[in-house]
């Protein structure tokens, strides 16, 4: 999961989850994300950690 890019589909606030869609076996899945700042829904992220197998923590991808 580490350095994969995805999208926001559920908003990413400051202090909870969200969630995010990532590719996986040549579809997408969904995914808890969690981040230290808030994005919002369509924001492309870049996974930064695994916290486990369903869940990321995630920054703003460019």
């Amino acid at each position: 999961m580490l350095g994969m890019v995805g999208w926001v589909t559920v908003p990413i606030p400051a202090d909870g989850p969200g969630e995010v869609l990532l590719p996986v076996r040549g579809g997408t899945e969904a995914f808890a994300a969690w981040s230290d700042e808030e994005i919002e829904k369509h924001t492309r992220v870049l996974v930064i950690d695994c916290t486990s197998a369903r869940s990321v923590i995630v920054t703003p991808f460019p």
